[in-house]
């Protein structure tokens, strides 16, 4: 149309891809019809319209593909019933586990629950606040004895029962540093955890699940698959897990298993708001460096670097409740999805990086992420 601006061919094929993804959906789903489900359905064909009219080009891409991603969550399929089905979680001493875990005991759920210290706080609360269906495990991820164990403790609760539900929770990182800097053992631990650990309780369980066509749901993080600076050891095993999730999924579809994983946005949980612990990190850090990467860098800059790290994470949201929900939704819904972003800012956040070159997307992360006033020493010069 004459004094309107208009879409390009490529422009038109993300728009078509958001629409077809957006229509696939509901066709694949078990979808309630509800009346706002209809009105949103009404308003995006609306939005549609308004940007190939008035907003052609990036802007109108941007805005339309955000909207269609922000729109997927209210498509979820109806949920199963919670009682007779049996769930195991990884790392319920605080944070995303333990209320995973008082969540799924009060929908009705066998729960299995793995803990590093059973007299801890966290396993206290489990025992006091949770039903007898609950079942506390001590379990080290980096101790094969102690994975064995818990495998059959909970084959032997079970009995010829299979096993709905596994949780791959349990995740640590060591430090915030830049790759060079991050020890070995630092890389070998995160993977020992993040990665390895799960891996041998999926493998362990599968029999189970397999069983009963369940589910495996595997708590990722979107560092694995964007480039954020200084957490190089942690990303790299997030990003082995992510793939090992999305490998896991094809080939388990054919015995019935539904493979999820969980993006979750920037939350408090421990010991991330920890600035203890933060602190001897980098003071163990500084204590192991050589010489020379001690003098090439400076201790001023690692310092600079945990404490810019300890301000950021100042801003981490304290409601975990997307994080819950995407969980939930992965283990009890008809048709769950591939992968959930718990948290909105994450889903902007992709949109952005997928469509910003290269350079731009590296600029906004060395800049916007810990955004650091002291050189390395030997650059000083």
């Amino acid at each position: 149309m004459e004094g309107y601006p208009t879409f390009s061919l490529a422009d038109l094929c993300v728009v078509s891809v958001v629409s077809a993804a957006a229509f696939l959906r509901l066709l694949t789903a078990e979808v309630q019809w509800t009346h706002r489900l209809v009105i949103a359905g009404i308003l995006f064909i609306v939005l549609e319209r308004v940007c190939c009219t008035y907003l052609a080009g990036l802007a109108g891409v941007l805005v339309f593909t955000a909207a269609g991603l922000l729109a997927f969550p209210s498509l979820s399929s109806p949920q199963l019933p919670a009682q007779g089905k049996a769930v195991f979680i990884t790392g319920c001493d605080s944070g995303f586990g333990k209320i995973m875990a008082q969540h799924f005991d009060s929908l009705g759920l066998q729960v299995f629950a793995t803990v590093l210290n059973k007299d801890g706080p966290g396993a206290k609360e489990l025992l006091q606040g949770c039903s007898e269906q609950l079942t506390l495990i001590q379990m080290d991820l980096t101790k094969p004895d102690d994975i064995d164990k818990a495998l059959q403790m909970t084959k032997d609760k079970l009995g010829e029962r299979g096993l709905w539900g596994l949780v791959n929770n349990a995740g640590k990182c060591f430090n915030v540093s830049d790759a060079e800097l991050s020890t070995g053992s630092s890389y070998r631990e995160c993977m020992e955890i993040n990665f390895f650990g799960a891996v041998t309780i999926t493998k362990g369980f599968l029999p189970l699940l397999r069983k009963t066509k369940g589910r495996i749901v595997n708590v990722s993080s979107p560092v694995g698959e964007l480039p954020l600076p200084y957490l190089a050891a942690y990303a790299a095993s997030k990003a082995a897990l992510t793939l090992f999730t999305n490998i896991l999924r094809l080939e388990l579809s054919r015995w019935g298993v539904k493979v999820c994983t969980i993006l979750p946005g920037f939350y408090k949980t421990a010991p991330s708001y920890n600035a203890e612990y933060w602190e001897n990190q980098v003071q163990s850090l500084i204590k192991s460096m050589s010489s020379e990467l001690l003098q090439d860098y400076g201790e001023e800059y690692m310092l600079e670097t945990k404490d810019l790290f300890l301000k950021y994470i100042t801003t981490a949201k304290e409601d975990l409740s997307p994080v819950i929900e995407s969980i939930t939704d992965a283990i009890l819904s008809s048709n769950p999805k591939p992968r959930y972003y718990a948290g909105k800012e994450i889903i902007i956040m992709y949109i952005f990086l997928c469509i910003l070159p290269t350079s731009l997307s590296d600029l906004i992360f060395n800049r916007c992420f810990l955004f650091k006033k002291v050189l390395p020493k030997a650059l000083q010069k």
